[in-house]
């Protein structure tokens, strides 16, 4: 969170004085089919998105709002917006520093701009080691937080709702580890395909309900945020003060957009572009989307249906009640959107487990079928078991990649920050081209 809030100031605010431009590469308008890469700018949102947007905005916001008030929602936000700016800088040191191969195929994030980045620093040694250990801790986080965790959740989500797969997660782990597997075989161009589909869908389910819950009590949105900012600053009765609420909104929000822990810039290192920060422009949105939108989203339901008081409710438990006392149906909706996001997540944490994989054990068709092999093993495995320990180490898995990542950060901002300015200087000339 430190670094997002420096990098903000750093950057120039970039989160808002570039949101218009952002959305033009979205559109294309600076979209050359002839460039470097293997995906569009939005395919690799989509695929950093599905990454993201999971069961920390249903699940995690529940959370927050349960221990910490309504007043979290506020800290929750201010922690999306700075991101932002983490989220920039290091998607878009990801395709600067980005391995390109004759095939077309291209491999980049944070083991590339650690190792390379600093070796132009004089520090190659130093970036060695910490490439190599964010790559160690990537593969532990994938395996963990986001495989099995994942497939964990999904299965009990749907044995409760559907009172199916109660006693045989292995046969829904198995069924599942097919599906995944039928994606993931394919690379980065299959995932981006089936990515950009499922967010869309995610967003219509989820948001969709969720913006109609709101619409409906529209008189009480000012109520409601009238609540988020008192009990920001002034809480009463709350768990650990004014403290435990600044904690968890920001605690959330970190896990939820992932900003500055390095995961978004594997995915986005693929994108189709010769300009690395085309890419930071396009990445910026994502905490936006996913904290700022959907997790307030949730936070809003949860208040405005008072859900947020019940007692013996937190998590998925929480957020279910908050929207089933508007949709009684919402159970099965949840269950379905529940399952979206788990195999999003999983399909996208796959690829940043496979580039971490390759990176560390080389290039080559055979690595890369062994790690999807046990990516595939490792999804039956979490739909069959209990996962406290587990989650425990994979959580701190993703915690340490987000140490070596900002470490990288702070040492490579100077320059990025001269590429910026250049960049600037060539859109107002006209030197890089429009296309639409």
């Amino acid at each position: 969170i430190f670094a997002s809030i420096f990098l903000t100031v750093y950057m120039g605010f970039i989160q808002f004085t570039g949101v218009k431009h952002s959305i033009d590469l979205i559109r294309g308008v600076y979209s050359n089919p002839e460039d470097a890469g293997e995906v569009s700018h939005f395919q690799a949102l989509a695929t950093a998105l599905s990454g993201t947007v999971g069961l920390g905005n249903i699940a995690g916001v529940a959370v927050a709002v349960s221990i910490g008030g309504p007043g979290a929602t506020f800290w929750m936000i201010a922690a999306g917006l700075f991101g932002m700016a983490a989220k920039f800088t290091e998607c878009s040191l990801g395709v600067k520093y980005r391995e390109e191969f004759p095939d077309g195929s291209v491999s980049g994030g944070p083991m590339y701009y650690l190792s390379k980045g600093l070796a132009e620093k004089g520090k190659a040694g130093f970036g060695k080691v910490i490439a190599a250990l964010f790559a160690v801790m990537c593969i532990f986080g994938c395996l963990g937080g986001g495989n099995m965790f994942q497939g964990n959740q999904a299965h009990q989500m749907i044995a409760n709702t559907f009172g199916v797969f109660s006693e045989t997660g292995w046969l829904f782990g198995l069924i599942l580890a097919a599906i995944v597997g039928a994606v993931i075989i394919g690379g980065i161009k299959s995932i981006a395909r089936v990515t950009e589909k499922i967010v869309p869908l995610m967003a219509i389910i989820y948001v969709g309900t969720a913006l109609i819950i709101l619409l409906a009590n529209i008189g009480k949105i000012p109520w409601a945020f009238g609540l988020v900012i008192k009990g920001a600053f002034a809480p009463t009765a709350i768990t650990g003060g004014i403290v435990g609420v600044l904690i968890q909104g920001l605690k959330r929000a970190a896990f939820s957009n992932e900003a500055g822990v390095g995961s978004a810039a594997i995915a986005h290192s693929a994108v189709r572009t010769n300009e690395p920060l085309t890419e930071g422009y396009v990445a910026l949105l994502e905490p936006f989307i996913d904290t700022v939108v959907i997790c307030t989203m949730t936070a809003l339901v949860i208040v405005i249906t008072g859900a947020y008081g019940t007692e013996g409710l937190t998590g998925v438990a929480l957020t279910s009640s908050a929207f089933q006392s508007v949709f009684p149906w919402f159970e099965v909706v949840l269950a379905i959107a529940v399952l979206l996001f788990a195999f999003s997540t999983m399909i996208s944490w796959s690829y940043y487990g496979l580039k971490s994989w390759t990176y560390l054990f080389g290039e080559g068709k055979t690595s890369e079928l062994i790690f999807k092999i046990i990516f595939c093993v490792f999804v039956v495995i979490g739909c069959s078991m209990s996962l406290g320990p587990v989650i425990d180490f994979s959580d701190a898995a993703i915690f340490a990649m987000s140490i070596f990542n900002v470490i990288g950060l702070y040492m490579l901002m100077g320059s990025l920050r001269k590429d910026l300015r250049d960049y600037k200087a060539r859109i107002a000339s006209g030197e890089i081209k429009r296309y639409k």
